[in-house]
């Protein structure tokens, strides 16, 4: 055990004075829950993907209803991450380093998404922008499409995902302060100077983190986009959407095939998320 400066003995981590047998417990407790909801089910999805053999999981996959689905949940994420990153990074930026009037209740509209159930946003949408909605006459008398098409979706998709980014940004800001970018502006560097050779780099890992999961979170959507989309076979499903499909005409193992692609993403953004997680902690710690 190590001493500290007065020559006495450091008392060690909180966490290691627990006895083994209640360490011993809570690690069990937490890889008990961790097996039972978390891998099993991951495990479940992937097996029942491949009851019927390879063949049939690629015929799944690979079915034109299947690829049109695939499509166009690349294309809303396409569409909606780097408006979330400009929004994000905007909003982030103006909530931490300016004092405005308006500043909470801005806070307060970017925290609305986690509060609204995704149903109730698709429904909003469908009265502002349905046949029978606020805009829906003037829309129809100028042939523009917004629920059931892909603009519903992207509006869908983007407001349940707003938060995301700027919510990553902006206590990372908030606790970097606004030195070096004061100390740059002094030195006669221009705003978008200071911001990319100064702020950008110092949020990359905290941006990265926020793409990952606004990523993650638009191709996994369905409540909103369930509203807005019409059900559409081939032109405005979703993967969830069409998993959903599958999985009510009792074709499970093409419903498990194409659900196993989310799955996949959902590994994948784990991976980066624990990856991007590693740099940041040991920015912090100084290495």
């Amino acid at each position: 055990m190590k001493s500290d400066m007065n020559g006495q003995r450091a008392r060690p981590p909180g966490h290691r004075t627990e006895p083994r047998a209640v360490r011993a417990v809570l690690i069990g407790v937490a890889m008990t829950f961790l097996v039972l909801f978390l891998f099993m089910p991951l495990v479940a999805v992937f097996a029942k993907a491949f009851e019927k053999g390879a063949a049939a999981y690629v015929a799944a996959i690979v079915d034109p209803t299947a690829l049109s689905a695939i499509r166009l949940t690349l294309i809303v994420a396409a569409i909606v991450v780097p408006l979330n990153v400009v929004f994000g990074m905007a909003a982030a930026w103006a909530i931490a380093k300016f004092e405005f009037p308006g500043r909470s209740l801005l806070i307060t509209i970017i925290d609305a998404p986690f509060a609204v159930s995704p149903v109730v946003s698709g429904m909003v949408f469908v009265l502002l922008f349905g046949a029978h909605g606020v805009f829906g006459p003037w829309l129809i008398a100028h042939d523009i499409k917004i629920v059931f098409a892909l603009p519903g979706i992207v509006l869908a998709t983007l407001f349940v995902t707003s938060p995301f980014v700027a919510r990553e940004l902006i206590p990372l800001m908030e606790s970097q302060g606004n030195d070096e970018e004061e100390a740059a502006v002094t030195l006669g560097a221009s705003g978008w100077r200071t911001f990319f050779h100064i702020s950008l780099p110092k949020i990359r890992w905290g941006l990265l983190y926020g793409v990952v999961l606004c990523n993650a979170r638009a191709m996994g959507e369905f409540g909103a986009v369930s509203v807005v989309s019409g059900h559409i076979r081939g032109l405005t499903n979703t993967i969830p959407l069409h998993v959903e499909i599958l999985y009510n005409e009792y074709q499970f193992s093409a419903a498990f095939a194409v659900a196993s692609l989310l799955s996949l993403v959902a590994i994948a953004t784990l991976g980066i998320k624990a990856v991007v997680e590693r740099r940041v902690r040991r920015r912090s710690d100084g290495w």
